[in-house]
């Protein structure tokens, strides 16, 4: 363990799409307590989780309900086609990124 895996969850952000022309949009964002908060709530509702500190961060710096940008969209593609996986049974330990070499596929 970390010194960062002892404090808790350092930052999150909650994306909603709903499948359609639009892109996703940041629903929630936070930091400590608040991201704690937004992982409880995501895990009650069965949302499954996608751990990249990199990518949070980038996505902190958008308002609430604002469209991802561009320069986001193939980071946050790989988010969706990891959550799509997922709900459909393949067999990947949750949390980790679809280019993480632990889960069988070669690194990009």
């Amino acid at each position: 363990m970390n010194d960062d895996s002892k404090r808790g969850v350092r930052q999150a952000v909650a994306l909603n799409y709903d499948g359609g022309t639009k892109p996703p949009t940041v629903v929630a964002k936070g930091e400590y307590e608040i991201a704690e908060r937004i992982v409880a709530i995501a895990r009650e509702a069965g949302v499954p989780l996608y751990q990249s500190p990199e990518l949070a961060a980038l996505l902190a710096r958008l308002e609430l309900d604002q469209e991802i940008p561009l320069e986001l969209y193939q980071a946050v593609a790989e988010v969706l086609a990891f959550v799509y996986r997922l709900r459909a049974g393949a067999d990947r330990p949750t949390g980790l990124p679809p280019s993480d070499p632990a889960d069988g596929q070669p690194s990009r």
